[in-house]
């Protein structure tokens, strides 16, 4: 197969698109990759699977004189979304759809694979299509089962994700943190339940709960620099059975979201110290469980970040956008901070946000970004 054009590019997003899978189960998606990849010329690949993480695929491409190992990831997985947008390929799996754009990025990925399959690299190249990025970490599961190994073990680290709000095939990125770490807050309060007429005689979980959350308010507006900015959001809370019995018990469930880890630590720190202070104000007994994850910020190495830039600031056929950080998390963060690399935004223009039932990426994106990216590739070889 030569390399892959734009109609076949469209072609092969667009059955993705229809086949969406969430985290650790995406099989057809694999499988369909599998297919397209066993369809390249074969003469410098090497591909692998992994036993413990079998939707996962890694590709090797060997360089015709190599100095270092590129790595680019993907990843392949859906989210749990009724698709709402009317396409005709739109997903066939009820409730679950790519409303992130990861048909996108998979698409993008093997036309760049499909290039270098037909064009030896210099360099050797590792290309992984990572499963679970959504939920279960999956770039993390993948790094502590030892899979960057050896030849197998990239010295750069590249990865996409779509962006909305940028002109389709527009390239955008920053030095520093791109994306946000996130951390999953789950905080349970006990007292003592009891009788709405007598509260002496109990401990109401529902005003310590009031309480705690009122002083999480403070930590980010008195114990964060304000330059920095971070997030607290406490989204849900459940207490009580009936309006006249008082609630023993409180659950509260939340996140965090900070631009580097020390600040997510900061942040971590604080809320911990509030719940150990709401337990004696109220005698009663909280727990605060903190869950990051593999959900580190994606903290741009500053060497090849600057190269990156440079190169795309430079290509008369690219638009670059210098971006703001998001305050929205991405798996590849972990990734980053075992190897060093960039991660980058890819325009696709819609006015749907990321996440969205309606979310409808232009597919001109597609062969713009795949040619971005080789011609970046191609280019960091040359030095």
């Amino acid at each position: 197969m030569a390399v892959l054009t734009e109609a076949s590019l469209i072609k092969i997003r667009r059955h993705l698109h229809q086949i969406p899978e969430l985290a650790l189960n995406e099989v057809q998606t694999s499988a369909y990759l599998e297919k397209v990849i066993a369809g390249f010329d074969q003469t410098y690949l090497e591909i692998k699977k992994i036993p413990d993480l079998p939707t996962a695929i890694m590709v090797r491409i060997a360089g015709s004189a190599p100095k270092r190992t590129l790595g680019y990831r993907t990843d392949i997985d859906a989210l749990p979304v009724t698709e709402a947008t009317g396409l005709p390929f739109a997903s066939k799996h009820p409730g679950v759809m790519h409303a992130c754009g990861h048909d996108i990025h998979m698409t993008v990925a093997l036309g760049v694979l499909s290039y270098f399959a037909e064009h030896q690299p210099t360099d050797n190249m590792i290309f992984f299509f990572q499963p679970a990025e959504e939920s279960e970490n999956g770039g993390k599961l993948a790094y502590e089962l030892g899979v960057f190994k050896g030849q197998w073990r990239p010295d750069e680290f590249y990865g996409l994700h779509d962006n909305p709000d940028l002109p389709a095939g527009a390239i955008g990125c920053r030095m520093g943190t791109l994306f946000a770490g996130t951390t999953e807050v789950n905080i349970d309060l006990e007292g003592k339940g009891g009788h709405a007429a007598y509260p002496q005689d109990a401990n109401d979980m529902v005003v310590a709960a009031a309480a705690l959350i009122e002083q999480v308010q403070t930590i980010i507006s008195r114990s964060i620099d304000p330059i920095e900015g971070g997030v607290i959001t406490l989204g849900k809370m459940e207490a009580g059975t009936i309006r006249n019995v008082i609630a023993g018990h409180a659950h509260i469930e939340g996140t965090i979201r900070g631009l580097t880890q020390v600040m997510i630590k900061r942040i971590d720190q604080r809320l911990k110290d509030v719940g150990e202070g709401v337990a004696r104000s109220f005698n009663a007994k909280v727990t605060v469980g903190l869950n990051q994850g593999g959900y580190l910020p994606v903290e741009n190495n500053p060497e090849l970040t600057k190269r990156f830039i440079a190169y795309m600031k430079h290509n008369p056929d690219v638009n670059f956008v210098e971006t703001e950080p998001a305050m929205t998390g991405e798996d590849f963060g972990y990734l980053l901070s075992k190897i060093p690399g960039t991660m980058f935004w890819l325009g696709v223009e819609d006015d749907s946000q990321l996440h969205s039932a309606t979310l409808n990426p232009k597919e001109a994106s597609i062969e713009a970004g795949a040619q971005a990216i080789t011609g970046f590739m191609t280019a960091r070889m040359a030095e």
